[in-house]
């Protein structure tokens, strides 16, 4: 209990930030993972890789609508995942806040919810995130730097993640595959970098992004390799949240 104070007090200080909830979540979970399952011919890969305990920093190739949805209802643990903010209005966004899922303000540098996931993974809890920063070709191909940073502040092991059969080839990102559709879940085995304490200079967090980059790569054409489920390529039209 005191190593997980101690982090909090750590720059960025998180220790004024309230835990996330996610008890709610839980029951909903168990009847997601049920629909998905009866929907859709979800296949689990080394599911022995993912982390029973401690903090996990998910880091998941993104391909259409499906992903968010499907990882938080079918993961051996409960997500608490970074959204846009416009999906944070109404009853939905209060359903999502109850449900410890993270807003994101994607018009400026969003200190909050960049603490709000440091305070996940210093909670020793599961976060999340899809590097690419949006729906595409799924390949990892480029890599934004907020992994490497959440990484970097919190020493938390990162799990590679491919999604394959969430979006039809070169199919509408705004649609769900049609029922029925194959979808592949691969987990890689996890991996750590280096903490570093403040300051932490934007030319060292995009090096290590690059460095994580490769990991991912390499890890999804693994996964295609070993299901022989191809990456459906770029989507029909960009993705409207990019």
């Amino acid at each position: 209990m005191t190593a997980q104070v101690t982090g909090h007090l750590e720059l960025p200080r998180t220790d004024d930030l309230p835990r996330l909830p996610y008890r709610l979540a839980l029951p909903l979970r168990r009847v997601a993972k049920a629909y998905f399952r009866r929907r859709y011919d979800v296949i689990v890969h080394t599911e022995d890789l993912f982390p029973r305990t401690g903090p996990v920093l998910m880091a998941s190739n993104h391909l259409g609508l499906l992903d968010g949805p499907l990882l938080g209802a079918i993961a051996p643990r409960m997500l608490h995942q970074l959204g846009k903010i416009e999906a944070f209005g109404g009853l939905q966004g209060r359903v999502l806040h109850r449900f410890g899922q993270i807003p994101v303000d994607r018009s400026t540098y969003d200190t909050l919810a960049i603490r709000k996931a440091i305070h996940v993974l210093r909670d020793g809890r599961v976060l999340n995130i899809y590097p690419e920063g949006t729906r595409g070709p799924g390949d990892f191909r480029r890599i934004r730097t907020g992994v490497a940073y959440l990484a970097m502040v919190t020493g938390a092991p990162i799990l590679p993640v491919a999604l394959l059969g969430t979006r039809l080839p070169h199919g509408d990102v705004e649609r769900f595959p049609p029922a029925g559709s194959r979808v592949d879940v691969v987990y890689g085995t996890p991996f750590t970098i280096d903490r570093v304490p403040f300051p932490r200079r934007h030319s060292d967090v995009r090096a290590v992004a690059d460095q994580i980059g490769d990991v991912l790569r390499a890890h999804v054409r693994a996964a295609v390799e070993a299901t022989g489920h191809p990456l459906p390529g770029a989507p029909d039209k960009k993705d409207p949240d990019e």
